[in-house]
């Protein structure tokens, strides 16, 4: 059976690891490191120094997220908390950074983070006693294109249900606020009061020693010179002072992060950037004012510009072509002794931002630079940084922080919360380490960082793409042939997959737009075709995990909120979170006895795997796990005509195939198993194979599809299906901010089970009344539609928010859910949603547009 080859396939690649493993620890401790130590169970002569009989956590790296990690364990009453730091505190990129405090941020729930640091941040001082030089003048993002306009509107849409406070400002309101500003070409403002900026070295000090109150000891000089996982979990670090033995580790290096992990066993995606900013000496100008002006953020001429005492301090991001990376410290480790260095200035990098400067502060152009910085910053492909567990046992990750000042205290508190009960606090999946995985290389890092950093003020879209890198080795064996036949791809988890896919003749092209696009009409003919004849669509970033042993069935069934299927069946289930919260949406198909495959989407199968091996490790459990995301692809046919399709190649099709069952079946000479259900709410069937045959079984349905007017579709069809038949979505409607009761899942929870993780919680919630209700809105509105995150408004306050949406064909209008209070949340109840700066009105629906094929087959009955 080709499952367990896949499964035999996961263990050889397992030994490349190790050997990595092996050799790089070698290389550190005796390149990278001053000395090394023997790794004995006598040798932890610094733990008794320390007088600790226990250490929970280390912590390793002494900037500004190290020292706020451990700040927060101390806080949150964890004792036996070690910072090591390998020089001084501040050492690496924090002494040196801007010091840019922002509430403003695209991402969910990063906003929290950074409205965490800032409000940290003010009254730190009087805890500790110590300044840490914390300026609140605000901030302003300008905007200098109409495009830009319609991005501030868009972001603006997607804040009014967030905490901290921000307006759009008119080029007046902006001169008021920055009088030496020339405002000419300035066409909107984005205001955020009470940002602003803090002194890193204060900052990091004043931390540490609320950190030291709390118990926590920081010991600096301390390098690292070997990581060991012990047979009982617990890690031995080895330090040029000695050893010591810890229950955890935290990753916190920074640019030193990368060798660190190497040193366990592990590899991290990331490379410093050079980034500079300069200082001037006193401007009169500035000099004059009664008061600090915002900090100001120019986005078509990339750089930030602040007041530093009476001179100005700009920081320009630099292009693509003009940026410069320490690439050879990615490949050969970083320098040893580089700590509070810096690079070389280069200007002339400089010159196309500072002109943009000169044009929009004059006064600028007359100032005399008084220095220049230019050190290195730790950037990850996406700009986002790794925040949580590793895939190795009780290692965690806090590396790669861009903005790591204004993250600080936010990241912080996350981590500790989530070290402290055994969860996340909330859901930061754009920040977890698993959303990568061995597809990114040091080529694809290098290129990517690279474009995230010149592209770090680029206009953000909805339905982004990017292209630097691609593809990775992650792609179907049948992509090829889907892009000659038109396909629009986008990237999932490093995979490439259709969106959706061009009309014969019809350039494919990809033309973002914050209204609707040049792909609207190509999805509704994709739309049409599932629904009246029949599709086929490429689900291989599918991941997919083979769980098997003689415990497996009680594993699952203990770790997942659903009972487990019996044998050829298939079920949805949950992995919840013990305070009811949904972790992640699997569906579970058992093959054999012992031997189940798991599904689960595109980028969660390190985020999903890791739980379940963290579940089964802390329980003793017989059970093994393989991922086979890799090996195994699959196609999916959906439609009316899915059924005879499929019944040409194979007779399993051909009589009764129930509703979520499962058949081993060769199809064209392949072998697959057949999954008996589709995200489309359509009739079909999921096809998952050996990877490596996907564009073999793909001609074959092709073939014998034609004479039922089969065709291709893409991801952007399969969400406006799934919304139209009310199906959830993963990271959308459900996640680790929403329990499963909030959700409106209960029916795929098993609540006889005698236990469950998260069923005690469950029991307490369904005793209280809900706060919130997951509904469907209609929304009266041309020419653009919802896309998640949108707030809902009544009577002049937010009351909700969206949380995906689509433009509906069957409802000729746009269609989203919504998280709304149960007083708003009755069919019929009007409320309005807020898209690109306007209220539009919108209707709660009483149930989804369109029935599933399985209802309307019940209907006729």
């Amino acid at each position: 059976m080709f499952l367990l080859k896949c499964l035999q396939g996961s263990r050889v690649r397992g030994k490349g690891l190790s050997k990595l493993a092996h050799e790089n620890a070698k290389r550190l401790s005796r390149a990278s490191f001053s000395s090394s130590s023997s790794v004995t169970q006598d040798n932890i002569g610094l733990q008794a120094e320390l007088g600790l009989d226990t250490i929970e956590t280390v912590v390793i790296g002494g900037g500004i997220a190290g020292t706020s990690i451990a700040y927060h364990l101390g806080r949150q009453g964890q004792k036996g908390v070690v910072l090591l730091e390998k020089t001084d505190l501040t050492a690496g990129s924090t002494w040196h950074a801007a010091g840019l405090t922002t509430t403003f941020q695209g991402v969910v729930n990063l906003k929290r983070i950074h409205y965490y640091s800032l409000n940290m941040y003010a009254h730190l001082e009087a805890e500790t006693g110590q300044a840490i030089g914390l300026h609140l003048p605000g901030s302003i993002r300008l905007a200098t294109t109409p495009t830009r306009v319609d991005e501030m509107k868009y972001q603006m849409s997607r804040h009014g249900h967030h905490e901290a406070p921000q307006c759009l400002l008119t080029p007046e309101q902006v001169k008021e606020l920055v009088p030496p500003i020339n405002c000419d070409k300035i066409l909107m403002g984005l205001y955020t009061p009470y940002d602003g900026h803090v002194d890193p070295y204060s900052l990091t000090q004043a931390i540490g020693k609320g950190a030291r109150q709390f118990g926590v000891k920081i010991l600096q000089n301390t390098g690292i010179t070997s990581l060991k996982l012990r047979e009982d979990g617990r890690w031995w670090i080895g330090t040029v002072k000695g050893d010591i033995v810890a229950n955890r580790v935290v990753n916190a290096a920074g640019f030193w992060a990368k060798e660190i992990a190497q040193m366990a066993g592990s590899d991290l995606p990331l490379v410093p950037n050079h980034h500079q900013y300069l200082v001037t000496s006193t401007v009169p100008e500035v000099k004059a004012l009664k008061r600090e002006f915002p900090v100001l953020r120019h986005l078509e001429g990339s750089f930030y510009l602040r007041q530093e005492r009476d001179g100005l301090l700009i920081g320009p991001y630099e292009s693509v072509a003009t940026m410069k990376q320490s690439e050879d410290w990615v490949k050969n480790g970083v320098p040893p002794g580089f700590g509070k260095e810096l690079f070389e200035p280069d200007l002339e990098r400089m010159e196309p931002h500072l002109e943009v400067a000169m044009e929009v502060m004059p006064c600028f152009a007359n100032a005399n630079i008084q220095s220049i910085v230019n050190g290195p910053i730790t950037y990850t492909p996406d700009l986002f940084p790794l925040l949580g567990p590793d895939m190795l046992p009780n290692m965690w990750l806090a590396a790669g922080f861009g903005y790591g000042i204004v993250h600080g205290g936010g990241i912080g508190k996350y981590l500790a919360d989530w070290i402290m009960k055994g969860q996340p606090p909330f859901e930061l999946t754009e920040c977890d380490p698993a959303r990568f995985g061995k597809w990114t290389t040091n080529e694809y890092v290098l290129a990517k960082a690279r474009e995230s950093y010149g592209m770090n003020n680029a206009v953000t879209y909805p339905h982004e793409e990017r292209f630097a890198g691609r593809p990775t080795c992650r792609v179907s064996a049948a992509h090829k042939l889907l892009q000659e036949r038109g396909a629009h791809m986008q990237i999932h988890s490093g995979w490439e997959q259709p969106a959706w896919f061009a009309f014969p003749g019809e350039k494919t092209e990809y033309c973002p737009s914050f209204k609707r696009t040049n792909w609207h009409g190509n999805v509704k003919g994709e739309v049409e075709l599932v629904m009246t004849k029949a599709g086929i669509v490429d689900l291989t970033p599918f991941a997919k995990i083979i769980v098997q042993g003689p415990q497996a069935a009680a594993f699952l069934d203990y770790v997942t909120a659903n009972s487990m299927p019996r044998l050829g069946r298939t079920v949805i289930t949950h992995l919840l979170a013990p305070s009811g919260h949904v972790y992640a949406e699997l569906t579970v198909t058992r093959t054999h006895e012992d031997s189940f495959l798991v599904i689960t989407g595109s980028g969660s199968e390190l985020h999903d795997l890791r739980w379940l091996k963290d579940y089964a490790r802390q329980g003793d459990w017989k059970v093994t796990f393989a991922n086979a995301t890799d090996d195994i692809g699959c196609l999916s046919v959906a439609g009316p005509k899915s059924k005879d399709i499929l019944a040409s190649l194979a007779p399993e099709f051909r009589g009764k195939f129930p509703f979520f069952s499962s058949k081993e079946v060769n199809l064209a000479g392949v072998k697959t198993t057949a999954l008996r259900l589709s995200y489309t709410g359509e009739l079909g069937w999921e096809l998952y194979h050996p990877r490596d045959q996907s564009g073999q079984l793909y001609s074959a349905l092709l073939h014998h599809g034609e004479q039922y007017g089969l065709g291709d579709f893409g991801t952007l069809a399969v969400n406006v299906m799934r919304l139209e038949k009310g199906f959830k979505m993963w990271g959308a409607e459900m996640n680790m901010d929403t329990t499963i009761i909030d959700a409106g899942l209960m029916s795929f929870v098993n609540m006889k089970k005698e236990n469950f993780v998260g069923k005690a919680t469950l029991e307490d919630i369904l005793k209280q009344r809900p706060r919130k209700h997951l509904v469907q809105i209609k929304i009266d509105v041309e020419g653009h539609d919802p896309h998640g995150d949108e707030t809902i408004w009544c009577g002049g306050k937010s009351i909700g928010n969206t949380t995906s949406g689509c433009f509906s064909y069957h409802l000729g209008q746009p269609l989203a859910f919504a998280y709304l209070p149960p007083l708003f949340a009755v069919p019929g109840c009007v409320v309005q949603v807020e898209l690109l700066g306007e209220l539009h009105n919108a209707t709660v629906l009483e149930r989804p547009p369109v029935a599933t094929h399985t209802e309307r087959a019940k209907m006729k009955k």
